[in-house]
């Protein structure tokens, strides 16, 4: 793991320390990569972490003059879900970070970092490169600007160097006369990788297609764009009779897809041709915005805004932790080097947060961090330096259950249990934001939440109980 993590007070110190580490040091913001690929020495020679997410405006999402979308490192996936601006302007993106992950996964993890990590089958890539983002770099030694489909070199492999910082993703905004959309295939309805995802923008006036872009994801070592069916599709008028055409068969010709554990290449082909199909008949009929809930469960109660830290800290094995768990302000000598499940669990004594997975699948480590709903597994114990951290211990009173607690013990939602108090925590953060959810609105808040016992249905009773009485 680490030996040193860094919480620098300005993009200037973040710099400094890549500069001055020489390879050494990793940028880290939500970490759902990162803090994995380091617990399994996947990423070997990684001395220190830089965190920049509560740096001021790094999370900002913002329209300019020009007609361009500007969005910090810090931008997560829920706040790309919960922007209307995006909504209204870049609805490809929106859908994408709609099915990344679970709703605590979405709170940590960023559209930066999803871009760094370059991995094919990540879900924000698509859309971007559909909307021709660049995405900004800094470094001691200057600026630059790269356009995104020149970033990446392979799988994994970009043209960022080690002491660069990814400063601001920027695309135009989709004018009135473009509509999108963005389908994803994957193995289960949520926390899944994609086998292939997919985004067709269309510029269309007067019914005539006038520009094109079909990007798709998990086909080759980078994403890649459709060309041949992208020309093929100008000067088109938008009609279902597009599918009788050629377009699926030429999207096939420009992908080089491969055998892997989630698919086989033969496979992948067939499932382009499905695909590229029900995006245009969705853009034809009107429909392509019916995946994404309008109230969309975000689990960050009532805010989306981190701590800001205005004052350099750096700690390693001699520096303390200061926090405050469950209201109460601490400090503690040891868990440094440890994930803040660990950290909750062993150094602060709170072994109601739950290792499962230990991976961000489970959900039974779920914490409010800040407020939002997140998986400690997947967050450095560093983070919770002058943080406000909740556990199920602190959701309850010295005199009572919480309505929610007591609803699970009506409905005999609870069995063996060890699931129990991350079910609770995300059911008792999705009634603080939406206090009488629809049963649709319960089932996105527990995506992130998995049980071996109950099968769920008591569990949702539960908590539609539990909202009753609240």
């Amino acid at each position: 793991m680490w030996q040193s993590y860094n919480i620098p007070s300005s993009i200037d110190e973040v710099l400094t320390i890549l500069a001055e580490e020489k390879g050494s040091a990793r940028i880290i913001s939500g970490g759902t990569d990162l803090i994995l690929e380091m617990e399994r020495g996947v990423r070997k020679g990684v001395n220190t972490l830089v965190d920049i997410s509560r740096l001021e405006g790094l999370d900002r999402i913002w329209l300019d003059q020009t007609g361009v979308i500007h969005l910090g490192p810090n931008v997560t996936h829920n706040q790309v879900v919960g922007s209307k601006l995006l909504h209204e302007k870049a609805f490809p993106l929106v859908q994408a970070c709609w099915m990344v992950g679970s709703p605590q996964i979405r709170n940590r993890g960023t559209i930066a970092g999803n871009l760094v990590t370059a991995s094919p089958a990540n879900d924000s890539i698509t859309p971007l490169m559909g909307l021709d983002a660049s995405l900004h770099l800094r470094s001691k030694r200057g600026a630059r600007a790269v356009p995104l489909d020149q970033f990446y070199q392979g799988v994994r492999k970009t043209v960022m160097q080690l002491d660069e910082m990814l400063e601001e993703i920027t695309f135009k905004a989709m004018p009135v006369t473009s509509r999108g959309i963005f389908i994803k295939f994957a193995l289960r309805k949520a926390q899944a990788i994609s086998v292939i995802n997919l985004t067709l923008i269309l510029d269309i006036q007067d019914e005539i297609i006038k520009k094109a872009s079909i990007t798709l994801g998990a086909v080759a070592p980078v994403i890649v764009h459709a060309k041949k069916a992208e020309a093929a599709l100008l000067g088109k008028k938008l009609g279902h009779d597009l599918i009788s055409s050629n377009i699926p068969d030429l999207v096939v010709e420009d992908i080089h897809p491969i055998d892997d554990i989630r698919s086989s290449a033969a496979y992948r082909d067939q499932i382009v041709k499905v695909m590229i199909t029900r995006a245009i008949n969705s853009i034809v009929d009107g429909t392509e915005r019916e995946n994404i809930p309008s109230d969309p469960v975000l689990l960050w109660g009532k805010s989306d805004k981190n701590t800001i830290v205005t004052a350099h800290a750096a700690i390693d094995r001699k520096v303390p932790i200061t926090t405050t768990i469950n209201g109460v302000k601490k400090t503690y000598e040891t868990g440094q080097l440890k994930t803040l499940l660990r950290f909750l669990r062993e150094d602060a004594g709170m072994v109601g947060v739950k290792e499962g997975c230990a991976e961000g699948e489970c959900g039974a480590c779920t914490v409010y961090l800040d407020g939002k709903a997140v998986m400690a597994c997947l967050v450095p114990a560093p983070r919770a330096h002058l943080a406000e951290i909740t556990t199920i211990e602190g959701v309850s009173s010295e005199e009572s259950l919480h309505p929610v607690q007591q609803a699970f013990v009506d409905e005999g939602a609870v069995q063996c249990g060890y699931c129990t108090p991350g079910f609770v925590m995300s059911a008792v953060k999705l009634l603080e934001e939406v206090p009488h959810p629809s049963q649709e609105q319960i089932k996105q808040s527990i995506t992130g939440n998995l049980c071996r016992c109950t099968g769920y249905y008591k569990i949702v009773k539960a908590i539609e109980k539990a909202s009753e009485r609240m």
